[in-house]
This record gives C-alpha cells, sequence and structure tokens, in this order.
C-alpha cells in the first residue's frame, strides 16, 4: 500500500503529498517492493504443454525466480499463487508447487482465484500480509492449464457414483447401473461463461463494442498492432522475465511465447465472427486466446531486500479493486478503477509514464479508452465531473498484450506488473500503472514506480 515519507523517495511524495500534505500515508511505515518476477512462456492451450501440469509449470515458475533473484529459500516466508481453473487433484497449486519447488514444507502457501485478476489479487495479498507484520517477504505468482481442464461427468451420473461404494448388496449395485441412460453419460463440458448471465466474455465483448461504436477495422487494427509490439519485443530481448521451460518429449526447451502471429488487415478482416454470428466484429484474430502458463514474483519489504543484497526493480505503491455489471459492463473494470486510482492518490494521466493494460479482446481495451475520454461516460457511470483523458497510444502496451502474448488467468497479473517494471527502467520512466479486467464485472488497478 501507500508507503511512509522518507528522504529517499522525493520523487514519490512530489507526486502524492497533493493528497496527503505531510502526513504518513501508509501507517506500517514499510516500502513494498517487486524485486524481480518471471514467467515461463505463454504458450497457447492444447499445443507445447498440453502434457504438462500446473504444479510443474508453477514449480518452474518458483525455481526460475529463486535462480533469478538469487533469494535464499529460507528468506520466503508465504507464498500466494493465482488460479482459476482448478485441478482436482491439486486444488491448493501454490502448496503442492512451493514444496516440489524445494521450499521449506514450514512455509505457508495458498491459491487464491478471482478470475482474469487472480494474479494480481496474489500480489496484493502478499502485500497486506507484509503491510500486517506478518511477514516481511513473500511470491506471489499464478498458473493456467487450460490443455487439461476438468471435465465432469453429469450430476445424474455423479450420484450414481457416488451411491456405488455404499451399496451393500450386489441387488442394489445392480439397481444403480439400471439408472444409467444415455443423457447421463453426456459429460459437462467447461465453458467460459459467466454464472450469473449465462453468456461467454465473447458476447460480453460483442455488446461492449457495439455500445462504443468501435468498428471491425478499429478491433483489427489495434490487434496487428498488439501482435507486432510484441514480435518487435521477442526479437529484441525485451520479454527478458521469460524463463526456458523442459517440456516432456522435447530436447530442447521453449524460450518464447507461441500466440504471437503478425498477420495484416487484409487476412484478419476475413475471418469469421466467433461469438454472435454473423453480425458480430470479435473474432480469433482481435479476441485473447486459451493460454497456459506460470508467474512468479518475489515481493518484500525495501528493508528486507536490502539486508539480502537485493536490487528491487519497483515499489508497488497502491492498489485498488472494483466491480460493476457483470452484463452489459462485464469488461469495464479499468474505466471505473483507473480513475480511483488516480483521484486517490493526486495523479493525472500525464503523470503516468507507462500504462499496462490486460487485452481481453481488441473491443474491450479500445472501449476502455473510449470510456476513460468521455464526458457522457464518467459523468453517468463513473459519477465524475468529466472525463479521465486519453491515454497516448505510445505509452501504452508497449510491448504487446494478451491478445498477443497470450493470457493463462491464473497467471496474467504478475505479467503486467513486470512488464511495467521493466518498461519503466527500459524507458526511463517514474510511474506505471497497471490495469486489468476479469469475470464477475470487477477490475484492479496498481500504481507501480520505478526503483531508483
Amino acid at each position: 500500500m501507500k508507503s511512509s515519507r522518507t528522504a529517499n523517495y522525493s520523487l514519490y511524495l512530489t507526486f502524492f503529498k497533493r493528497n496527503y500534505g505531510t502526513k504518513d500515508v501508509n501507517k506500517s511505515g514499510k516500502n513494498i517492493v517487486l524485486v524481480d518476477a518471471v514467467r515461463t512462456p505463454f504458450i497457447q492451450s492444447g499445443t507445447l504443454y498440453k502434457n504438462e501440469t500446473q504444479h510443474t509449470l508453477s514449480k518452474y515458475a518458483i525455481n526460475g525466480l529463486i535462480n533469478r533473484t538469487q533469494v535464499p529459500k529460507e528468506a520466503i516466508e508465504y507464498v500466494v499463487f493465482g488460479n482459476v481453473v482448478q485441478d482436482c487433484k491439486t486444488t491448493n497449486v501454490a502448496r503442492e508447487s512451493s514444496l516440489l519447488a524445494g521450499l521449506s514444507d514450514r512455509i505457508p502457501a495458498h491459491t487464491v482465484s478471482m478470475a482474469c485478476i487472480s494474479a494480481n489479487q496474489a500480489i496484493t495479498t502478499c502485500i497486506g500480509y507484509i503491510n500486517s507484520g506478518m511477514c516481511d517477504s513473500a511470491i506471489a505468482g499464478g498458473v493456467e492449464l487450460l490443455s487439461d481442464v476438468p471435465i465432469r461427468f453429469s450430476r445424474e451420473m455423479r450420484q450414481i457414483m457416488l451411491s456405488y461404494p455404499k451399496a451393500k448388496s450386489f441387488g442394489s449395485k445392480l439397481a444403480l447401473f439400471t439408472r444409467i441412460t444415455p443423457k447421463s453419460l453426456i459429460p459437462e463440458l467447461p465453458a467460459i461463461a459467466e454464472f450469473s448471465t449465462n453468456e461467454t466474455m465473447g458476447h460480453s465483448g460483442d455488446r461492449l463494442a457495439a455500445a462504443f461504436a468501435i468498428s471491425r477495422q478499429e478491433q483489427d487494427a489495434y490487434a496487428l498492432r498488439s501482435n507486432t509490439l510484441a514480435e518487435k519485443a521477442s526479437q529484441g530481448g525485451l520479454l527478458s522475465d521469460i524463463i526456458p521451460y523442459p517440456v516432456l518429449a522435447q530436447k530442447e526447451p521453449i524460450y518464447k511465447d507461441n500466440g504471437i502471429r503478425v498477420s495484416d488487415l487484409d487476412k484478419l478482416s476475413k475471418l469469421k465472427p466467433a461469438f454472435i454470428k454473423p453480425y458480430g466484429s470479435v473474432t480469433a484474430g482481435n479476441a485473447s486466446f486459451l493460454t497456459d502458463g506460470a508467474s512468479a514474483g518475489l515481493i518484500m519489504t525495501e528493508e528486507r531486500a536490502k539486508q539480502l543484497g537485493l536490487k528491487p526493480k519497483a515499489y508497488l505503491r497502491d492498489f485498488i479493486y472494483v466491480s460493476q455489471d457483470p452484463k452489459d459492463q462485464l469488461l469495464l473494470g479499468p474505466a471505473y478503477a483507473t480513475p480511483k486510482i488516480l483521484d486517490r492518490n493526486g495523479l493525472t494521466l500525464k503523470d503516468i509514464d507507462v500504462f499496462e493494460y490486460h487485452e481481453a479482446f481488441a473491443g474491450q481495451i479500445l472501449a476502455t479508452l473510449k470510456a476513460l475520454d468521455s464526458d457522457w461516460f464518467n459523468q453517468n457511470y463513473a459519477n465524475r465531473k468529466g472525463k479521465v483523458g486519453a491515454i497516448p497510444l505510445e505509452k501504452l502496451n508497449a510491448w504487446g498484450g494478451s491478445l498477443s502474448i497470450g493470457h493463462p488467468f491464473g497467471a496474467t497479473g504478475v505479467r503486467l506488473v513486470v512488464t511495467a517494471a521493466n518498461r519503466l527502467i527500459k524507458e526511463n520512466g517514474k510511474l506505471a500503472l497497471v490495469a486489468a479486467c476479469a469475470a464477475g464485472g470487477q477490475g484492479h488497478a496498481m500504481i507501480v514506480e520505478r526503483y531508483p
């Protein structure tokens, strides 16, 4: 959360004193830092990771983080991982992964789930624990393996199967089998749909694009931008948070994401609508794809980092969560979270050097940009006097985003934060704003400051 006034943080005070004057803005008096973060390559589901497991992906992320930072394993005091589609054998994947990574069995670990912002929740949970004094250092991460999602039997079939061990006689067991029908044998396939509305997120993306009058051409052009920037960043070695992953049955480790596809507008325009047919504008080319991957970040107090001789990348200054209508405004979380966190800290868009926003759909991110720059939206929905303003496109997702790099639901938040930190260093910036939308109509935003 917010930090106390010290001589070392003059930049922080310059921006925040307008709102807080001379008082301490964090009663704990702690400066919380991101030392570094890593991730496995983000891989399209059903491809290179199809024979992997969530706990092995997470284990490599944790080990990769420890190798990258050289933090002593005994210095880790807590582990939190985000995960959305859980494996029933490892529901607390944070605990299983930390044990597999060789961390002490005395280190507590738990798993959190908040849809697409699960890793963001892992980070802020660690911040809260550190601020409370429960620990001084923690690992926050996330994982998703959509190549191997649980597929359930129907409820009728589950009841029959659960009743079978309780049946005492051969006759009672046989009677259970006679209840099996062709319909009961049909499995329940998973779907990325809202429980409250029974709509897929793609339908909401189409509706949002239509509500903000965002054309198919605009969406395709943004998707092309994301992929072009991601490819350039990948080839230029800027995606340095990636650690090699040794895939089973493959001689060479994977060194890069495999979802980046630089096409052209003509080819993108020929793709058919994926959700609302035939008139929708969301396609496979302008939507994020199902992705497997894991991430992990080292978070601690600045004091503890100094004691261990570690050089942090960034301060984690402040964060906020929001919720709104899960139907018509399902994906507009950043449009609500952005002004709230800026106002709370006495900042404007002009004070932000780097923007890292989650790209669920091209239409979603473009709708967010339009909402922020709309007097009508802010007056009628965000309870503000006027618009927040226009985010300069050259400052937004300059190394690509979820549309191109991929989006493992439970892991993306860590990628956003470390990319923001790395961009601040590379671009000689001072402040970054990270924001993301999530299922359920929820959203998140965080202020990140470059470490001196």
